[in-house]
């Protein structure tokens, strides 16, 4: 692949941005491609915006997403969708799911953000976490679930998402994270 890939997460504090990021830049770098990450973590607490851009492919100068240039978006509460909107173009793909999640001193959120998305994007995908919460104990894996999601759309090898997995999530939740993962990847290749 000569083609760098930029693939750009974003959410908020305490939905596992961060986390999810290691795991994607693990996997292309077991893959076989030259991987540059850059991070914010926004505000410390839970609730401040998070960001996180990764680019991968033989070699990659820059571990900034150019504007326009994402090839694909994931977004893991509403309104940060919308604040990330300058990074795509008419062919990424658009996956967030239906999270909201207030800012400090914001009182009413915007009404029909998946349907503005939807009509200007066709290459968006809505996960609506109830439905993963039901199948699963705990919504607390659905970074893993999206990235399995992800996974569709990325040429690793199931191994290096393994490997990766195994090596990025805390101790003894490997074998959860991994059902999620796969969970994930099985439901939306489905819907594709």
């Amino acid at each position: 692949m000569d083609k760098v890939k930029n693939v750009l997460m974003v959410g908020v504090g305490g939905q596992g941005i961060v986390l999810a990021s290691d795991i994607i830049s693990l996997a292309a770098m077991y893959a076989g491609h030259d991987v540059k990450k850059s991070e914010i973590h926004g505000m410390s607490q839970r609730g401040g915006s998070v960001f996180s851009h990764i680019r991968f492919g033989k070699k990659v100068y820059s571990p900034v997403v150019p504007a326009h240039e994402a090839d694909i978006l994931v977004s893991l509460e509403e309104m940060e969708t919308l604040r990330w909107l300058s990074y795509v173009n008419r062919d990424t793909t658009i996956v967030f799911t239906k999270t909201r999640i207030n800012p400090a001193n914001v009182t009413e959120y915007p009404k029909h953000i998946e349907q503005e998305i939807q009509k200007h994007f066709h290459n968006s995908i809505v996960v609506d976490p109830s439905e993963i919460s039901e199948t699963r104990d705990s919504a607390k894996y659905l970074n893993t679930v999206i990235l399995g999601l992800v996974s569709t759309y990325l040429d690793f090898s199931d191994d290096a998402w393994q490997q990766s997995i195994r090596e990025s999530v805390p101790h003894g939740t490997y074998e959860s994270n991994l059902a999620a993962f796969y969970m994930g990847k099985t439901k939306y290749r489905a819907n594709r």
